[in-house]
């Protein structure tokens, strides 16, 4: 390992461990027997990270991109690694993303329930053609928009901010939910929301919490809130969060994009 790999090898190391320790803390305040999924959000880094920090024990990583997230798959495909697509997904990428992703945390309309079911069958029948072991279906979560719920005045910070975030209503979960449970290859794992910008996180994701309870209802599969990033992962614990999205805190701030 050349010195520059050691030295950010020391870094991932150090940042890695006060992440882990904050969610530690997080989970014994909230009294909770056991500690949320890290899903480290590595989107903008190179797959030398990725690397790195599945030395140091971790499996889950999460993309937005499917270009991106593709090539790290390939060239980290030795490698017992899960991908968790975080990111809004255009129909017609339905087809890339199920070659790699084990969770896709973003579906947000019937069009994107019905591109990956397609996806997903061919990729089972390309597998029995090839002689291949295929899995039986694809985990989702909906996302949940809770904008307009939290103020119009969230909506327009986001609106300036330049954020284009999906997901449906929570009125809307409901009749996404049917339509996922009668798609031939997708597993309803539950929910993920992203808190609108100037909101209080503990309120969405408390909100959340209550929409996953009501799904479960029907859906006992449904069970994943993945909820928090870096700056309320501790808002997201204390909510229930069964998945942490982290990516700054553990990385380090982004690349400039080229």
């Amino acid at each position: 390992m050349t010195n520059a790999l050691e030295n950010r090898a020391d870094e991932l190391r150090e940042r890695l461990h006060k992440v882990q320790q904050r969610i530690t803390d997080a989970t014994a305040k909230a009294g909770l027997a056991e500690e949320p999924t890290l899903v480290v959000v590595s989107k903008f880094f190179p797959a030398s990270d990725v690397r790195i920090l599945h030395e140091l024990g971790m499996t889950e990583f999460g993309e937005n991109k499917d270009q991106e997230a593709a090539a790290k798959a390939e060239e980290l495909a030795e490698a017992d690694l899960h991908w968790h697509f975080i990111g809004q997904l255009q129909s017609n990428k339905a087809k890339n993303v199920v070659k790699y992703a084990t969770m896709v945390h973003s579906v947000d309309r019937a069009s994107l329930v019905k591109a990956l079911d397609k996806a997903m069958a061919r990729e089972i029948e390309a597998a029995e053609e090839a002689g291949k072991p295929a899995r039986a279906d694809l985990d989702v979560l909906i996302q949940v928009d809770f904008g307009e719920e939290f103020s119009s005045e969230q909506k327009t910070a986001e609106s300036r901010s330049g954020a284009q975030r999906g997901g449906v209503v929570p009125q809307e979960i409901s009749d996404l939910a049917r339509q996922i449970s009668e798609a031939q290859h997708l597993r309803l794992r539950g929910l993920m929301t992203v808190a609108p910008l100037g909101a209080e996180p503990g309120k969405v994701f408390d909100r959340l919490r209550e929409e996953l309870t009501t799904l479960s209802e029907t859906y006992p599969d449904a069970t994943i809130m993945s909820a928090g990033m870096s700056h309320d992962l501790e808002a997201a614990v204390a909510s229930g969060a069964t998945h942490l999205r982290i990516g700054s805190d553990v990385l380090g701030s982004r690349p400039a994009v080229r």
